[in-house]
């Protein structure tokens, strides 16, 4: 299998003033990030308000994103969600459209309880993606669903071959520590909070996947390049940079809100969230570009 590294933005899905997915919007939105120098996109995640859409709005937007992407990118499409059989099918139509690889975030209204029951959650979606790369989505601050992560990969690669890595959305970085290192390096692991990119890179995360990557990809590069180049006081001051817009989203209503609204700052439309986040007032849009001033963003 492909090994997935690098910097891989989570994107939002743009909607219209109707609330209808404003498919228009993903070809530009594609072609900032190429040209930001992002390595894939990762469709239909948290950040793409993936269970505030339907299945079918799901494989739509998803057809769209690999057009727009042009092969100038990986993509790789979620289909995580509490029904086991919606997930199949949204995993048999990723293949069809030839994604790079795919990811699920674990069921969390009914929850697994122990690592073997999400082992037989994930086992029939992996299959029908076979042998396209399959990864498990670890976000244990939403879910609730916090098992074992080291447990998973040794369990799960016995019944699951194209199992290749986690998404790993927790700052529980002895375990990411523990998924790096297993069976000789064998799996992939992406650090997924954006504002602990450096931990990640330094306990051995082979790239991330982040919501912030859409408008501040060039931070992040920066983090990977003066970590690589051994400088660490740089990359330190450029993670505080992260921690800076983090902050910044974090009032504003968190990832998906508050960096949609970034978004439409900076000249990409997004629209608004679908409900039941709240739509932006023009007041909001005032106090985030005087917040965002002040840290001088954009960089």
């Amino acid at each position: 299998m492909n090994r997935l590294t690098g910097l891989i933005p989570a994107v939002f899905t743009p909607f219209d003033e109707t609330g209808a997915v404003n498919f228009e919007r993903i070809r530009p939105y594609a072609d900032k990030l190429v040209a930001d120098g992002a390595d894939g996109v990762f469709v239909c995640g948290s950040t793409g308000e993936c269970t505030s859409m339907t299945v079918d709005e799901r494989k739509r937007v998803l057809e769209a994103w690999i057009a727009a992407a042009q092969g100038r990118m990986k993509v790789i499409a979620h289909v995580g969600g509490t029904c086991q059989a919606d997930c199949v099918e949204l995993a048999r139509h990723a293949a069809e459209q030839g994604v790079d690889a795919v990811g699920a975030i674990a069921p969390f209204y009914f929850k697994p309880a122990t690592v073997e029951q999400l082992v037989d959650f994930y086992k029939p979606i992996a299959e029908a993606i076979a042998p396209i790369p399959f990864y498990t989505y670890h976000m244990p601050s939403v879910t609730g669903v916090d098992l074992p992560m080291k447990e998973f990969l040794e369990k799960g690669s016995k019944v699951i071959p194209n199992l290749a890595g986690i998404k790993f959305t927790s700052n529980n970085f002895m375990e990411m520590l523990e998924c790096i290192r297993l069976d000789g390096g064998r799996f992939d692991i992406l650090n997924g909070f954006d504002e602990m990119l450096l931990c990640g890179l330094t306990v051995g995360a082979c790239g991330g996947v982040g919501s912030t990557y859409n408008y501040a990809l060039k931070t992040y590069r920066g983090i990977c390049d003066a970590f690589a180049a051994g400088d660490i006081e740089q990359a330190r001051a450029l993670q505080q940079e992260s921690v800076e817009i983090v902050r910044v989203i974090i009032r504003h209503g968190g990832g998906v809100r508050g960096g949609k609204a970034i978004m439409n700052h900076l000249g990409y439309d997004c629209g608004d969230c679908r409900l039941p986040f709240a739509p932006y007032t023009e007041a909001e849009m005032r106090q985030l570009a005087e917040e965002l001033n002040a840290i001088g963003f954009p960089k």
